[in-house]
């Protein structure tokens, strides 16, 4: 498992003024790194205080009740759902805090995926302190932090929140049936959001629609 580590024999990076995170919220189902990267945030002064939480359902119902959270780092691949499955339920609260997702993947469909889903950044899990520092940095500035110097996304996506969940289950390959676990919606829901999704497209296959949502950067 990659893990977000110091590199040996280095001293402690300093920011070059303080980091106004008194809270972050973790959600990684992966305890070990959870806790590391939680003691690393504390070590380095980039949070008081860092609360790990394991599932989309329970991030949403801390979130719902506490509003002091100043970002929250979110891991893409949870057990049994997708993470970014979380923005979309973000986006109905009036002070939502920053989102950065991380993922032991790093490749440019990944990437993509957290920008279009309305993430803040994306930090791979293989990444070095210095990068965790870089991050918080340039998201507490609210500026954006992704691989290339790619910013937020910021126009409008034509897609309510739940068919943005849709889309990007399906632009990784998941069927209609696991799209109605992950989200918890029934078949015929999935298939009502898939068929507006097409028609908004204007394409008649997933194939089709996936590449165009691509194509236009959404994904």
């Amino acid at each position: 498992m990659n893990a977000v580590t110091s590199e040996p024999g280095l001293p402690p990076v300093r920011s070059e003024r303080p980091l106004p995170l008194a809270k972050v919220l973790l959600v990684d189902d992966h305890a070990l790194f959870a806790q590391g990267l939680a003691g690393l945030m504390q070590q380095e002064g980039l949070a008081a205080s860092v609360t790990t939480v394991r599932t989309v359902e329970s991030a949403a119902d801390l979130l719902a009740h506490q509003d002091d959270f100043g970002l929250v780092l979110l891991d893409i691949a949870l057990h049994g759902e997708t993470g970014l499955a979380l923005l979309p339920r973000l986006a109905r609260y009036r002070e939502a805090p920053p989102v950065v997702i991380i993922s032991s993947s790093e490749d440019d469909n990944t990437v993509r995926a957290a920008r279009a889903a309305g993430a803040s950044g994306f930090l791979a899990k293989s990444a070095g302190r210095s990068a965790l520092v870089s991050m918080v940095r340039a998201v507490t500035r609210g500026d954006g932090y992704f691989p290339g110097g790619l910013v937020p996304l910021t126009q409008d996506l034509p897609f309510t929140p739940r068919q943005l969940d849709v889309l990007l289950l399906l632009a990784q390959g998941f069927p209609n049936k696991r799209i109605c676990q992950s989200l918890n919606l029934t078949e015929h829901t999935v298939k009502t959001h898939l068929k507006a999704i097409f028609t908004q497209l204007g394409v008649h296959n997933r194939t089709e629609c996936v590449n165009l949502a691509r194509a236009r950067g959404w994904l």
